[in-house]
């Protein structure tokens, strides 16, 4: 059976979305119960008189329900396979970290693990800043006499802000959100891949992977395509390269790439490539199997854009290309090519919540066999092999550090 977490940068998730319809999945058999978590300031922010991380206490809630529950509904409460994509894969990559979750699942499938987590210090920070623009002190009890709506509309305006202040907010300006995961010592003791690499987490059966141009969701949807800088680039390289000699590294590494295709390369190693590549690593030299993909397919809608962009594998995972989302990237009658694809994505995951064993072969550190899935998909040694060496020895460091 399949516990589906939905993303949405720690900000907003909405299981009920119609791209996550199970139809197709609930056809081949499976048993799927997704789930909605707190998120944002009521989910994520560091406010004295509650816990940290609230939106993972509320999914293992979840998955605790599970346990109870889900044999009345046919499913095996000794089988779960827990999913998500991008908050929704940082999710679940934190659960593997935490000790409660142990036992909750047997097996997890990330789709573009977001490499964000942040301090305590800066999460506090953050929290104050936050409250003062509503007058109010960042404490739970303060904060829970505003409107819901107010919270979340308020968070948009800070995030803005937040993205245009370098100086005083750094790196996590870079990410845009003033709210993630904070590594509290108590809910989240520290980041799953250290977990993994230190033996703290057990390995498990690891479905893993990411899209190739990760970021240039992002930058259409901002209208940023086709604009950046020189000097944005060498910002991006400066706050996103895992050491500061490595911007020298991305440029040696991709020699022919203009200003623009650099900065997208560095945003989308940062932000979500190369953490799924770690997790993947991790995973396996834990002890567990991890099978790693990559989706290369590029969306043909909205005048071909948008390239194999972040989230375009979700509508191809649950077969939901007519939903409002899949027609808007993949077009009113997607080709057959398209087609081929979901159904391919689709089947692997049955067979892995199944089986443990999605149709290709296991990612090893030594081999990096990945899956790449196109209109003519190939199992080969992982395709950004450039980048993985430039951050081959550096775990994504958290935000304030």
């Amino acid at each position: 059976m399949l516990v589906w977490i939905p993303g949405g940068a720690y900000i907003t998730a909405v299981s009920s979305d119609p791209v996550y319809d199970p139809a197709e999945l609930c056809a081949a058999g499976i048993v799927v119960v997704s789930l909605d978590y707190r998120v944002g300031i009521e989910g994520f922010a560091q406010l004295d008189g509650a816990p940290a991380n609230r939106g993972f206490l509320d999914q293992l809630a979840a998955l605790e329900w599970v346990q109870r529950n889900i044999a009345r509904f046919g499913g095996d409460p000794g089988r779960v396979t827990v999913a998500g994509q991008s908050a929704g894969a940082g999710s679940v990559a934190a659960l593997l970290a935490v000790k409660r979750s142990r036992g909750l699942f047997r097996r997890a499938m990330t789709h573009s693990v977001p490499g964000s987590h942040v301090t305590p210090a800066l999460a506090e920070r953050a929290a104050r800043a936050f409250a003062d623009r509503l007058g109010a002190a960042p404490t739970a009890a303060a904060l829970s006499e505003f409107d819901p709506w107010r919270l979340a509309a308020e968070l948009t305006a800070f995030n803005t802000e937040l993205s245009a202040d370098r100086e005083r907010w750094g790196r996590i300006a870079q990410a845009g959100v003033a709210v993630c995961p904070v590594l509290d010592g108590e809910v989240l003791p520290e980041p799953p891949w250290s977990a993994l690499a230190g033996g703290r987490a057990d390995g498990i059966e690891l479905f893993a992977g990411h899209t190739r141009e990760e970021f240039r969701l992002f930058s259409v949807m901002a209208g940023r395509a086709g604009t950046f800088t020189e000097q944005e680039t060498r910002t991006a390289l400066q706050d996103l390269a895992p050491q500061p000699g490595d911007a020298r590294a991305y440029r040696e590494a991709y020699p022919h790439a203009a200003a623009e295709e650099l900065l997208e390369i560095v945003f989308s190693d940062a932000l979500f490539r190369m953490p799924s590549v770690h997790l993947a690593e991790a995973n396996a030299k834990a002890g567990g199997a991890s099978f790693l993909f990559e989706l290369s397919l590029a969306a043909p809608g909205l005048g071909g854009v948008l390239g194999a962009c972040h989230s375009l594998d979700v509508p191809l995972a649950f077969g939901t290309l007519d939903s409002p989302t899949g027609s808007q990237v993949f077009g009113a009658a997607p080709g057959p090519g398209v087609r081929r694809v979901s159904r391919e994505l689709r089947q692997a995951w049955v067979r892995f919540v199944t089986d443990g064993d999605p149709g290709w072969p296991a990612y090893h550190p030594d081999r990096r066999l990945t899956r790449v899935l196109d209109t003519d998909s190939r199992t080969v040694p992982y395709p950004e092999e450039e980048s993985r060496r430039i951050w081959a020895e550096h775990f994504p460091v958290p935000f304030g550090s």
